[in-house]
């Protein structure tokens, strides 16, 4: 991503958005991480609970993926943005201001997550892990890679992220976050320079 592969022609051919995930099976293209998700769910035909048969089981996954694009994933990824990228386009620590807003913008949605998805719960839809747990806890290491530990001071979302990590295995999860983990790390010189001008149009714009 930082080299801006995904930007070239070849990378349009699969996904004209520039934007990943994309999947390429076959002569087939898909983009768009929960349709990826779903189709790979179905035509592997993965364990039940992943994407469960039970109507209600299933409309509760259904429910969180509805509702996550603007909440969590949208605010940790501002977050995110703001403490990792935006200091890097301007060379200064993002404003405390900005910073406090976007964080408290982060909080008011993990509440809600607790509250009426995880509940009190293993899992949002259960006793199993379902793809909406997946989709939540990826969305929240973007955060954590950008420094803000917001499992710290919240035990029930400590407890539930354990759960997820063993249900997928601790190695693999930890390689599948290895790169946003590191993300503190990322300096302008690592990033291609038309990359740098997209991101900060967009970003300083808001």
């Amino acid at each position: 991503l930082s080299s801006g592969q995904h930007r070239t022609e070849e990378f349009r051919k699969v996904n004209i958005l520039m934007k990943v995930p994309a999947l390429k099976d076959g002569s087939f293209t898909l983009a768009e991480s929960i349709a990826i998700l779903l189709y790979l769910a179905r035509k592997f035909k993965t364990p039940d609970h992943w994407y469960p048969t039970d109507l209600q089981k299933r409309a509760r996954v259904d429910e969180y993926l509805s509702w996550q694009h603007i909440n969590i994933r949208g605010k940790g990824s501002k977050l995110f943005l703001t403490k990792v990228l935006l200091p890097l386009l301007t060379g200064q620590p993002p404003p405390p201001e900005k910073l406090e807003a976007v964080t408290e913008e982060l909080n008011i949605v993990l509440k809600q997550f607790e509250e009426k998805f995880l509940q009190d719960k293993p899992f949002i839809a259960g006793s199993k892990i379902s793809l909406a747990d997946l989709v939540a806890l990826v969305e929240l290491m973007q955060p954590v890679g950008a420094g803000y530990n917001l499992f710290e001071e919240r035990p029930k979302l400590a407890e539930w992220r354990r759960r997820v990590e063993e249900a997928v295995g601790k190695q693999l999860f930890q390689e599948a976050h290895e790169g946003i983990l590191n993300a503190k790390n990322l300096t302008a010189d690592k990033i291609a320079p038309e990359l740098l001008e997209h991101f900060k149009h967009q970003l300083l714009k808001q």
